[in-house]
């Protein structure tokens, strides 16, 4: 098993052509998506309108196709060796669900209902704090394997933290997201938050876990890696097909109201670099691994924003101010994670400096 678990964070050991230029691709989703909106309203509404039970199938479709893949990296017995890296495990923990989610909140409250509020569409002032919430409320799963080996982060350590968030995602995005949602004065929609959870977290890790195991008994991690080759692809295109969709219903509000994405950009940004400085420090306090820390503090800052554009779209729909937000998460996650990566790097012989004295 111990071979099983150490072989998949290391099946994608750097960023491919895709992630490398997500932010480009993103870029090109925005003005596909927008003109595409202006030439074609009648198919986006036909689009928006494909509705059962207040989801949509085509995004339904598109959602698992993004998310299902990930999820099939995941090893869920990696969860016996969370104790290896306890302290780190519990720093990553502390600031996943207990500071990121609720720095969020405040941060959105402050710069889009406060500050920015009069440089916003004012009916749009609240789901962009939803959009903000339900970014923030769900750690990061695929890219954080990335963003690991650029800093040579623990291999177990990180698959172990990933699977163990994944876990408590299940249990605790709704409750979470419902309690700031209801901070901020937003109507909780619990019938389709509750039904988000289950099409977008439960069900997903329950097919992702099922495929894995039969890929795994027929051919071994080689099998498992074949697959994940012809998967991979196929969500890209699910995500870039998805952004592409939301432009297409944004368009008309990001002409009229261009300063809205770097405005939005600002309460993330903030939030990245406080929440990855704050686990960093935390590990240095504690005598963690530097090759722990990075990655700590790399997923307590990147958020599983595929799942965030699912429940956005699904809570507030297509054409909804918290859509756009957690489309801004995209469109900035790359750049900012790369400066985190170096920052990690570069502080490394500060932090080891540290950690020894704290040891």
């Amino acid at each position: 098993m111990t071979d099983q678990i150490a072989a998949t964070p290391a099946a994608k050991p750097a960023m491919g052509l895709f992630e490398r230029y997500l932010t480009l691709w993103v870029a090109l989703c925005i003005v596909v998506g927008i003109g595409l909106g202006h030439l074609m309203p009648g198919v986006f509404r036909a689009i928006g309108g494909a509705e059962i039970a207040k989801v949509n199938l085509p995004v339904a479709a598109l959602i698992w196709l993004m998310i299902i893949p990930m999820l099939v990296k995941i090893d869920f017995a990696a969860l016996s060796r969370v104790k290896e890296h306890w302290r780190g495990i519990g720093v990553t923990l502390f600031i996943n669900w207990a500071i990121k989610p609720f720095s969020m909140a405040l941060l959105g409250w402050l710069f889009i209902g406060w500050l920015f509020r009069p440089l916003l569409p004012a009916d749009q002032i609240d789901s962009y704090i939803a959009g903000l919430i339900l970014l923030a409320a769900a750690p990061c799963t695929a890219m954080v394997f990335v963003w690991s080996n650029l800093c040579d982060g623990e291999p177990h350590f990180t698959l172990s933290q990933v699977a163990l968030n994944d876990v408590i995602m299940v249990i605790a995005f709704a409750p979470i997201v419902a309690l700031l949602l209801g901070l901020s004065a937003i109507t909780v929609p619990w019938e389709t938050l509750l039904l988000s959870v289950g099409l977008y977290i439960v069900v997903p890790v329950v097919i992702a876990q099922i495929v894995r195991r039969q890929m795994l008994a027929r051919g071994g991690e080689a099998a498992l890696a074949r697959l994940l080759s012809v998967l991979q692809p196929l969500s890209l295109l699910a995500l870039l097909t998805t952004l592409v969709l939301l432009f297409g219903f944004q368009g008309e509000q990001i002409i009229a109201q261009p300063l809205v994405i770097a405005l939005l950009a600002v309460p993330i940004l903030i939030q990245v670099y406080f929440n990855s400085g704050l686990a960093y420090l935390l590990n240095r306090a504690t005598g963690e691994a530097h090759c722990v820390a990075g990655p700590s503090a790399l997923i307590g800052a990147s958020n599983f924003f595929e799942l965030a554009v699912a429940a956005a779209i699904s809570l507030f729909g297509f054409s909804s101010g918290a859509a756009l937000a957690t489309v801004v998460g995209v469109l900035i996650e790359v750049p900012v994670m790369l400066s985190v990566v170096a920052i990690v790097n570069r502080s490394k012989a500060w932090y080891e400096s540290g950690a020894a004295r704290s040891a």
